[in-house]
């Protein structure tokens, strides 16, 4: 049957065509495919409510002719709109597989298999489900999507380029992993405009997709008002087989029902494949039973290549519920077109040109040059970037009335959407005298949270079931439940290390002004440590408040002593790691970590008792990473440099008061984080340590790996070589020579070398 048998609605409006870079739009064409999904994400249950325009029909006849000539009378209703819609939509999922072969093809290098296979997926989120403005891609209340299956990007850039995000053009797509393009290997939020969150290892954006998701339930728990919805959208995931493989996934997926957050929608790639084969080498479970069993709505959709409106429909069902998250399984073809399609060997790699022949036969595209778009595609997208664009100007009016009829409440909704800093909010950081009674860094810890909680309203977070250990509670502020707080800032993780970091970069990158952080001993850093590392490269403000710092944890033994933790997270790109001396550092230490919304941080914290005001610490200087505590000596020329951090500081100043007494001229450094002291000028870093004094000493219950940059070759580190032991702190301390007496002994043989 001929499309123009279908053209049987007349256009009120006419229609000028008009392209720019290539890209097809309408004027004035008011009379247009309407979305799927209505505002809020209430979304339409009846299939033949979309209207096409003719003007519509008949720019796509010729495309649509061509490329079904062989399948326009066996397969298709084209009676009416809808009909239409599934053929524009077919071939608008065969020119997205097709760029994703021409770009792994210029390359030479991707993964096209997962998005070969979910191209339909990925097309139907961008073009039918997903609100969001690419004019405006930081838009507050656009809905989120994450690629946990971070080797598929290729999908997610083809969309953002058909949906007419700048960051990623045709050039763009034809510089796939090349150094310096805005198309890396795996997405990462800071390169490419569009991409939520940094993912790559797998089961990672499954917790961060959980973090976005908690972080609009809470903000619309707190905001939103019967006559003034302000705060609503929905979070989308894809996870591959490896990313259900994950402990992380179900940790956080645990979490997300436990939590109720019904706008999280989970899409499973299932391919039956890995790298090394089948799934059937290492995967026996029913993930589907796995995820109802947590208390997820679970949905299968057995055949999107040929039917696409099955998974529309499980959008549908899942937009409709109120009560749990939602898990759709979507079976598909790895691989789809190639002759690998359906096996391992199309996870990664590109094609030979026969197999590429082959594919462009397949979808009628043998004439047509690499990265070829069919302008009517472009115009395809942008009818839902259009209807972003209405939304997000709805939504600007929307809070406009908010702010005048809930003066309050918008006043702090604006706080949060500008970065939610209070100016002056420092100034509720506690200060402590030497008159103060002793506690451990722990608790000046938990003084400063609940200081900070009462100026920063997106103040955040929880622990890993060690709150009444680690101190990192909100008193007053109600844990975060649904239906009965989710206003809630407190968050109770259970025993999820994992899931608990990586739901906090979620909620940092959600935007909204919220400070996440998360609480739980040093030790178990090792468990999160693949979140942590991806809090700094995708620039997450996350706290992690570590306590517990030590071999002077005693007791529990070497299993629960770090050692090695701090030295390992120190060595992280730009994450900043301070190991606080006394209460002073401490509030230093989160004067910096809250100041810095672009770099995560860890605080380390003793359970050991120290004062709260070391004599000669400094709040202020924390910033600087290293600084001069104490000196008896003149014009800078002291006999020897003691450097500590944490409560070993005093072990330093105990030393330095010894040897004073005996005439010696003694400085002691406290270098509470080294990154900063690194990135200080030349002439800092050479006042506080001059190259001059080599009799060095530093001083830290844990692993001497990086202190000898600080101390030179002739100078001494005392440090933790071993596993640590099991006794009283003191003892344990003694063990290992953490006294003022060895401390003490060490210096003097230095200074008579």
């Amino acid at each position: 049957m001929a499309i123009s048998l279908l053209l049987t609605k007349p256009s009120s409006i006419p229609t000028k065509q008009i392209f720019s870079n290539n890209k097809l739009y309408h004027k004035n064409d008011t009379v247009s495919v309407t979305p799927i999904l209505k505002p809020c994400s209430s979304l339409r249950t009846d299939k033949n409510d979309i209207t096409i325009s003719n003007n519509h029909k008949l720019s796509w006849q010729k495309e649509l002719e061509q490329a079904f000539k062989d399948q326009l009378s066996d397969h298709y209703d084209y009676t009416n709109d809808n009909s239409f819609q599934e053929l524009v939509d077919k071939r608008c999922v065969d020119n997205i597989r097709m760029l994703i072969v021409d770009a792994v093809q210029n390359a030479k290098a991707g993964h096209p298999g997962m998005a070969l296979g979910m191209a339909e997926v990925g097309y139907v989120l961008y073009r039918h489900a997903m609100k969001y403005n690419p004019r405006n891609h930081k838009w507050f209340n656009r809905d989120r999507f994450v690629l946990s299956a971070g080797h598929g990007c290729l999908l997610q850039y083809v969309c953002l380029h058909l949906a007419g995000f700048q960051s990623v053009q045709l050039e763009d797509l034809k510089r796939l992993c090349k150094m310096g393009s805005r198309t890396p290997g795996h997405p990462e939020n800071v390169v490419t405009e569009g991409i939520e969150v940094t993912t790559g290892p797998l089961g990672q954006g499954v917790a961060n997709a959980v973090g976005l998701a908690l972080a609009e339930a809470h903000l619309a728990a707190r905001f939103n008002k019967p006559d003034a919805v302000v705060v609503d959208h929905r979070t989308y995931c894809i996870m591959s087989d490896g990313c259900a493989m994950e402990g992380i996934s179900h940790e956080a997926a645990a979490l997300a029902a436990h939590w109720k957050l019904n706008k999280l929608t989970l899409i499973y790639d299932d391919n039956h494949n890995t790298i090394d084969g089948p799934t059937s080498l290492v995967l026996s479970e029913d993930i589907s039973a796995r995820f109802k069993s947590l208390g997820w709505n679970t949905i299968m959709v057995e055949n999107i290549h040929d039917n696409l409106s099955s998974f529309k429909e499980a959008l549908m069902a899942a937009a409709n519920e109120t009560k749990k998250p939602t898990f759709i399984r979507v079976k598909t073809l790895i691989g789809k077109l190639s002759a690998k399609e359906g096996t391992s060997k199309a996870h990664h790699g590109a094609f030979d040109e026969d197999e590429v022949k082959k594919m462009r036969e397949r979808v009628n595209w043998v004439d047509r040059d690499q990265f070829h778009v069919i302008p009517m595609v472009y115009r395809e997208m942008q009818i839902q970037t259009d209807h972003g664009e209405r939304l997000e100007k709805e939504w600007c009016s929307k809070v406009y009335n908010y702010r005048s009829k809930y003066p309050h409440e918008g006043a702090e909704l604006d706080l949060l959407l500008n970065g939610g800093l209070l100016p002056g909010w420092e100034n509720a950081l506690p200060k402590w005298s030497t008159s103060d009674p002793l506690d451990a860094t722990r608790g000046y810890s938990e003084k400063c949270l609940n200081q900070l909680a009462k100026v920063l309203p997106g103040l955040i977070g929880g622990s890993a079931d060690l709150a009444s250990s680690n101190k990192a509670y909100l008193l007053g502020y109600h844990d975060f439940s649904q239906p009965d707080s989710p206003w809630g800032r407190n968050i109770r993780y259970g025993v999820r290390e994992h899931a608990m970091a990586g739901i906090s970069n979620g909620v940092a990158l959600h935007g909204g002004g919220l400070i996440p952080f998360a609480a739980t001993f040093l030790i178990f850093s090792d468990y999160m440590k693949n979140s942590i590392r991806l809090s700094a490269l995708s620039h997450a403000g996350v706290i992690y408040i570590l306590t517990h710092d030590s071999i002077g944890l005693g007791e529990d033994g070497p299993t629960h002593q770090p050692v090695e933790q701090l030295a390992g997270l120190r060595a992280v790109p730009r994450l900043l790691a301070f190991r606080p001396a006394d209460g002073n550092e401490t509030a230093g230490s989160y004067r910096v970590a809250i100041a810095n919304r672009d770099v995560p941080s860890v605080i380390a914290l003793s359970r050991q008792k120290i004062a709260a005001n070391l004599e000669g610490t400094s709040a202020d200087e924390v910033e600087r990473g290293g600084y001069i505590v104490s000196d008896n000596s003149s014009e800078n020329k002291p006999e020897i440099i003691l450097i500590g951090t944490g409560t070993e500081l005093s072990l330093c100043e105990g030393t330095a008061k010894t040897l004073r007494q005996e005439g010696r001229r003694v400085r002691v450094v406290s270098l509470v984080c080294w990154r900063l002291f690194d990135r200080q000028p030349a002439e800092y870093k050479e006042k506080v340590l001059p190259s001059r004094v080599v009799k060095r000493v530093s001083v830290e219950a844990g692993s001497s790996v990086g202190w000898r940059e600080y101390v030179g070759v002739e100078g001494k580190v005392i440090g933790v070589e071993e596993f640590g032991a099991s006794g009283a702190y003191l003892d344990t301390f003694k063990k290992y020579g953490f006294t003022i007496d060895n401390v003490t002994k060490v210096a003097r043989s230095l200074l008579s070398e």
